[in-house]
């Protein structure tokens, strides 16, 4: 099939810019079987890749406006039960402006505003010294250091202002001044943001509200035209603009940069928590979340040295998927693609595209070519914060200080569920969990030994090794290990089930030892990427440990001769662990090392697996003693548990935690043993 596209070269300073108006690229470059073609000696890379392949190959144009509204109503359920719903009722926004710095052509107010009970955005207007109502922006930065005080914020701040726009910028949660510390460049991904996770309200849905009530303000503002508001932002700041502009219809012009692509091209790579919505991928693909915009006016900037997953042909692939929405509404030419020789940026060319989309939009002026941007003049970044130095209040609540409080809340109105609802929930949670189809080949390789090839998925193959219990009545002990199966704690099991005279089997967890993702570890998170690509198919990969777990104590039962089966684990893998015995009631029973003993954390998390941290597990579920209290009245030997910074409990924790569990084993009580220290 041909392709047609215009190709508009425009001469700019330094760079050249590509103007790329897509009207009919092949729209099966959006099927997911591009993305399954993968090198060997990346297993589960290709499983996952794969598995999303499959959760969107029957992805097709909506045939009518009728159709696509219904798909839209379903897919914005879908989105905010994703997000973790959105509060019914807005905090005040108490909004206060700070100081006021005034400019030859505009002046920089620094304000704070409310955005949730006892959350403050921190912000800066850019306010043009016109009379009458404006056109407002909102400028949503990405990860560079400076967050709102940026100068890649702050040029398209200055530019906008220069051209007649009223110009907010904020910083995002548990980034720029709303860091854990206060001083600028704090991350707020990977195990900061994944406190989020247990609570059920993943960053990328805070955002999108929280930038709603960035409109909120901008609306309570004399000088803005609430009709005329426009949101841009690069990188992660593009996906805010994307998911807000998607969902928020006071936005008139979306303007994303440097962030659009494909989920499936997600799958490869390492990306900010900031972007993830948990099972977006079995639900949609990006291009639906482009197609929620229409019928307002939607502006892709891609540079052409970015990463594969904002690369111009993977934004090329959602454009032309979204675009017969648009042409729904009778809108063939949107969403424009504006194509920049650069690389990951948001340049003066770049700017210069997004000035002319947002006057054309908002002002009703011009084609939406590029407008050359007047003279700018930046500011030094502290001079532009709210709390300059260390000027923040002691009051201050932090990213994972409020992940907390609302997990006490929870877990404080908690009520007691019956322990087959709350297995039906955690299986839920969980991504599902019954082995299902999922096959395995026992072969004796010497005397006394075994092997089993387990295959839990299409794609997917695990090998277990092992060794026969001594008799039919002894029992077989199955070491959960993330190491390797040569690890010396794996060694150490197996030669204790030797002298007990029970058997083993070491079942090595995928997507780790010799299926470990090469470059896994970001930051304070040993498992960032595998556990991130889970999460965009609807899996946590705690859940896909669970599933492997189950199929491996069924097989076992079934080929070997052996009295009970319980699973061993330490590290990586106890909480797997824990949660495989208290849904499975076929599993006897578990003797775990380390494991987390709540998800509730006032800071990031240390030494956890954010395979672990499972979205909405303890809205919907329960803290990690509600899931130890389904093991009851099976044994059940915790050594060394830790906090969710990774440190021993100390006796009296110990204590405390043990009192809250013996109930459930009343008077099987010896079964349930509890060993505090390293």
């Amino acid at each position: 099939m041909a392709s047609h596209c215009l190709l508009v070269r425009c001469r700019m300073a330094r760079s050249t810019v590509c103007v790329l108006l897509l009207q009919t690229l092949l729209p099966s470059l959006i099927c997911a079987t591009a993305y399954a073609q993968v090198p060997a000696e990346k297993p589960f890379l290709s499983f996952v890749r794969q598995t999303a392949a499959e959760l969107r190959k029957q992805d097709a144009p909506p045939a009518d406006l009728a159709a696509w509204q219904a798909q839209r109503t379903l897919l914005r359920q879908q989105l905010e039960l994703a997000w973790g719903g959105f509060p019914q009722q807005h905090a005040p926004l108490e909004a206060r402006i700070l100081e006021t710095l005034d400019r030859p052509d505009y002046r920089i107010e620094k304000i704070v505003f409310q955005t949730l009970p006892g959350v403050f955005m921190t912000a800066s207007a850019w306010v043009p010294k016109i009379s009458g109502k404006l056109p407002a922006v909102l400028c949503v930065h990405g990860h560079w250091a400076g967050a709102k005080q940026d100068p890649h914020v702050q040029a398209r701040c200055a530019g906008l202002a220069r051209l007649g726009f009223f110009v907010l910028a904020v910083d995002a949660f548990g980034a720029g001044e709303r860091a854990i510390g206060e001083q600028l460049g704090e991350y707020h991904g990977e195990m900061t943001a994944a406190t989020l996770f247990p609570i059920g309200r993943p960053l990328s849905g805070i955002q999108v509200y929280e930038n709603g009530r960035a409109v909120d303000y901008l609306c309570s503002r004399p000088e803005v035209d609430p009709q005329r508001i426009g949101i841009t932002g690069a990188s992660g700041g593009g996906n805010q603009s994307m998911y807000a502009g998607a969902w928020d219809e006071r936005f008139k012009a979306v303007a994303p940069v440097c962030s659009v692509g494909t989920y499936q091209a997600y799958l490869g790579a390492a990306c900010c928590m900031c972007e993830v919505v948990p099972g977006a991928l079995a639900m949609t693909e990006e291009s639906r979340i482009l197609a929620l915009t229409a019928p307002r006016a939607l502006l892709i900037i891609s540079a052409t040295q970015d990463a594969f997953q904002f690369s111009v042909g993977e934004a090329a692939k959602s454009i032309s998927a979204a675009r017969p929405v648009f042409s729904l509404y009778n809108l063939p030419d949107l969403p424009r693609h504006t194509v920049v020789e650069s690389p990951h940026d948001y340049n003066q060319p770049m700017r210069e595209a997004m000035y002319g989309f947002m006057t054309q939009h908002l002002k009703g002026q011009g084609t939406g070519q590029p407008i050359p941007e007047p003279s700018i003049s930046l500011e030094e970044p502290e001079a532009l914060r709210c709390y300059p130095g260390t000027t923040r209040p002691d009051d201050w609540l932090t990213l994972p200080q409020f992940a907390a409080r609302e997990a006490r809340g929870l877990l404080q109105s908690r009520k007691p569920l019956p322990p087959s609802e709350l297995r039906q929930r955690l299986e839920r949670l969980l991504g599902g969990t019954e082995p299902g189809a999922g096959t395995g080949e026992l072969t004796s390789p010497a005397p006394g030994t075994f092997e089993l090839q387990l295959k839990p998925e299409a794609g997917l193959q695990l090998q277990l090794v092992g060794r026969n219990p001594k008799s039919a009545d002894a029992g077989l002990r199955l070491i959960l290990t993330g190491q390797g199966s040569d690890h010396p704690w794996v060694r150490e099991q197996q030669r204790l089930a030797e002298a007990a005279g029970t058997g083993w089997a070491v079942l090595e967890l995928r997507a780790t030892g010799r299926m470990e993702v090469s470059g896994d570890r970001i930051g304070k998170a040993p498992d960032h990427n595998s556990a991130e690509w889970s999460l965009w198919l609807g899996r946590p990969l705690c859940g896909q440990w669970v599933r492997d777990i189950r199929l491996t104590t069924a097989l076992l039962r079934e080929k070997l001769p052996c009295s009970s089966i319980e699973l061993v684990a330490s590290g990586t893998g106890s909480f797997a662990a824990l949660a495989a015995v208290a849904i499975d009631e076929n599993i006897d029973g578990a003797d775990i090392t380390g494991l987390l003993t709540t998800f509730v954390s006032d800071k990031p998390y240390v030494g956890q697996r954010l395979a672990d941290m499972v979205p909405g597990i303890l809205r919907d579920a329960g803290d990690v003693v509600h899931v130890a209290e389904l093991v009851a009245p099976r044994p059940l030997r915790l050594h060394a548990p830790v906090t969710p910074q990774g440190e021993p409990l100390d006796a009296a924790a110990a204590n405390e935690l043990l009192s809250r569990l013996r109930p459930a084993w009343q008077e099987n009580s010896e079964r349930l043993k509890l060993t505090a220290g390293k």
